[in-house]
Parts: C-alpha cells; sequence; structure tokens
C-alpha cells in the first residue's frame, strides 16, 4: 500500500556530501591523520603474490628510510653508492633545471612552465629501476626521466622555450616533452589518455614476444577519468606487462586528493578491485620508490601482469606558473608535510652511510647550477619567447604525411616556403 504525505514527511531529509580539505588558508597546516607506516614495517611478497592475498598491502606504506637516513626492512633494496650518489645528482639537476625554468617563465622568456618540486624521487627512482628500453608514458611532472637517462638539458629548454631549436618545432604546449629515442611518449594535455595508451602498447609488446615493459604516469585527480578505469581493465585482463602509477601529491590544482574518491580507500586499493596488486609507497623515499617499482617490473618481465602503485607525496609549489596556491591551502603546508623533501632524505641516508658532506653536497650544488646556466645560456642564443628565432612556417606542412601529398605541397608553394 502507498504510504500516504504524512508518513513520508517524517523519513530523514537526504544529503548530499561534499568534499572539503581539513585546512584552508589561515588555517595551521595539521597532517595528524596521515597514517605514516614505520619505515621497514611493511613485508615484502614475492612478485608473484596474488592481488586478493595481499589486498592489505594498498593500505599500508612502503617506507624504508627513517628520519635519521637510515635503512630498514625487507625492502631496503640495498643500492650500491654509485646508485645513490648519481639518484641524488639527478634529483638535484631536476630541481635545478625547475627553478631556472621557472625564473625564465617570470622572466617573460616561455609562456608556461610546471615544476616536480618535492616529487622527484618518483621519476628519478623510477627512471633507475626500468630498463633503458622501457617506455614511459609520462604525465608533465615526470621530466625527471628525461634527466635520468641523459637527454639534453639544451633540448629541454629548447623545447620549453619554442625556439629555432625546439625538437618539437614549437607545436606542443612548454614542458610536453617527447623523445622516441628516450622512449618518453609525447606529453598529453588530455590528462589520463597516457595510461590507456600505456597499456595498449605494453599488450603490443607482449604480443610480439618482446621484452620491454612499459610504465605510465598520472595524478590523483586523473583517476577520476574514465581513461584510468579503460587502462585497468584492459591491463587486468590481458595481463599486460605496465606499471600503472598514481602520484598521489595531494592536489590537482586547487581541488584536494578528496574529490577523487582519496579519503574513502587509497588510490592504490583499486587496483585489488581489478584483480593486480596495489601498492602505496612514500613518494619521498628514493629507496622505497626505487624497490617498489623494481618489484612491479620483475613482475611485468616474468608474465605476472601489471601493478598499480600509488606514489604518496606532496607538490611542494603551484600546479603551474597559472597557479597561486595560497588560494587554496595554508601558505606554508609543504613545509610541514610529514614524509618530508626527497632530496634531503637521500642526502641524509648517504651522510650516514659516511659517503658524503654537507660541504661535498654544497660543493655538488654549485656545481650542478653552473652545469643548467650554461645549457641555458646555449638554449637562449636559439631563442626565446617573442623572439625572431621561431621554427620555420614550412615546418608546419611536415611531419604530417610519411610522403607529402600534392595539395599540401601546393599551399606550401602559395605560402612561398
Amino acid at each position: 500500500m502507498t504510504k500516504s504525505a504524512p508518513d513520508r514527511k517524517n523519513r530523514v531529509a537526504l544529503s548530499l556530501r561534499i568534499p572539503e580539505p581539513r585546512q584552508r588558508p589561515g588555517d595551521l597546516p595539521d597532517f595528524s591523520g596521515v597514517d605514516v607506516s614505520k619505515p621497514g614495517a611493511v613485508p615484502r611478497p614475492g612478485i608473484n603474490a596474488v592481488a586478493k592475498d595481499i589486498g592489505d598491502m594498498a593500505y599500508k606504506l612502503i617506507r624504508v628510510l627513517d628520519n635519521d637516513g637510515k635503512a630498514s626492512g625487507p625492502w631496503d633494496p640495498k643500492l650500491d653508492l654509485e646508485s645513490l650518489q648519481r639518484g641524488l645528482r639527478h634529483m638535484m639537476v631536476t630541481r635545478s633545471y625547475d627553478n631556472r625554468m621557472y625564473l625564465a617563465q617570470r622572466q617573460g622568456k616561455t609562456s608556461f612552465y610546471m615544476k616536480c618540486t618535492g616529487e622527484e624521487a618518483v621519476a628519478i627512482a623510477q627512471a633507475a629501476a626500468l630498463e633503458r628500453e622501457d617506455m614511459c608514458f609520462p604525465s608533465y611532472r615526470q621530466q625527471g626521466l628525461l634527466i635520468a637517462r641523459g637527454y639534453p638539458l639544451v633540448d629541454m629548454m629548447c623545447q620549453v622555450y619554442s625556439n629555432e631549436r625546439d625538437p618539437l618545432k614549437g607545436r606542443q604546449l612548454p614542458i610536453m616533452y617527447s623523445s622516441r629515442e628516450f622512449g618518453f611518449f609525447s606529453i598529453s594535455g588530455n590528462l589520463g589518455t597516457q595510461f590507456s595508451q600505456a597499456v595498449g602498447w605494453a599488450m603490443a609488446s607482449a604480443y610480439k614476444g618482446d621484452d620491454r615493459i612499459a610504465a605510465t604516469w598520472i595524478g590523483d585527480g586523473s583517476t577520476a577519468e574514465g581513461d584510468f578505469h579503460h587502462a585497468l581493465t584492459f591491463a587486468a585482463v590481458y595481463r599486460a606487462p605496465v606499471i600503472l602509477n598514481v602520484v598521489n601529491n595531494q592536489w590537482a590544482i586547487s581541488s584536494f586528493q578528496g574529490m577523487a574518491g582519496g579519503d574513502d580507500a587509497t588510490f592504490a586499493a583499486r587496483g585489488v578491485g581489478y584483480g593486480m596488486p596495489g601498492l602505496r609507497v612514500d613518494g619521498n623515499d628514493f629507496l622505497a620508490v626505487y624497490a617498489v617499482t623494481k618489484w612491479a617490473a620483475d613482475r611485468a618481465r616474468s608474465n605476472l601482469g601489471p601493478t598499480l602503485i600509488e606514489h604518496y607525496t606532496y607538490r611542494a609549489e603551484g600546479h603551474s606558473t597559472s597557479d597561486d596556491p595560497n588560494l587554496y591551502r595554508p601558505a606554508n603546508e609543504a613545509k610541514a608535510w610529514p614524509l618530508g623533501d626527497p632530496i634531503e632524505r637521500l642526502k641524509q641516508h648517504l651522510i650516514a652511510l659516511d659517503k658524503w658532506s654537507e660541504d661535498k653536497h654544497t660543493s655538488l650544488e654549485k656545481e650542478i647550477l653552473e652545469e643548467v646556466r650554461a645549457a641555458q645560456k646555449e638554449a637562449e642564443s636559439h631563442g626565446t619567447l617573442g623572439g625572431d628565432k621561431m621554427p620555420s612556417v614550412k615546418t608546419m606542412f611536415e611531419d604530417v604525411y610519411k610522403e607529402m601529398p600534392w595539395h599540401i605541397r601546393r599551399q606550401r608553394q602559395e605560402m612561398g616556403v
């Protein structure tokens, strides 16, 4: 029997939850709710572990380095000194490069730039764990992949300046690099697309009987895109040899990670529902990021399928040069982040091993600064924004068709180029 109107009035009114960050501008930073596992406490399963049997791993936080720079636990990769020092240098070069390009944008030499300050360990440690031939499908904060693989800083800068030496001939927004030679797939402004592309590439690699795997990166906000779920479905069903990385840096521009569901469950937990391992790692711990990536890579190379990795980190700077983070979060929140700074933590680890010192670190900083300055000087000799040293107009007709059709040739002739 249908209930009467008076009965319906006695029901509780429905309400819609709108996620809100815990702090806003003017509030004191508070990360007391962040569950930080003790370094070395999380077990390391075998690479053949079944997702449902290690589902709890998606809620733990894999860490190796403690606050004193000491490494412990089953995830300690026990890297040699050369690898540690190389990783530290690459992270420092990435930060110095970011700082120079940020200043260049503020000086009007380019239109746009995005820094990865505080997230350098993600790209640099993962590059070290991957093979040089593996294919990377990055987002716009993994410039460290190129630096770690030896891509010339001058070429990176020329792409940012869109000058006459720009490898992409001015066709891409600054920071949207691309290099087939260095296994760096073209960055897209349509966020999330690289997840599906990476899975497709990995499927093709497996189908051909190749031995190369793929790795891809998106931010926490992009997990709300359909591409994320499409990619996980295909990766899981076909056991694609791919590493799916979610860089949870807490903010998708001005939307905090809770808007993508990060408050109710971890992003790593989404992998379990698709039948793939989901791991959470301290994204500011170089050793932990390396170890987790190596685990996932070994799994992929053994035909055991994909792994979803959530890198728990913090975006220390604005989303881009078009963003002012002080408008939506406490001004000093980055300094309060409980997982610290990746460069400082690896430095302290080397000091704890008695293989580094503050003086050596300062000396390396100066050396890197001069290296980056010299690269910038050379890059700017080929032109900057608004100058006359731009890619030739005739290049707009190139790289579209393998063989230029007659109507394109005619258009170029009509332009006189």
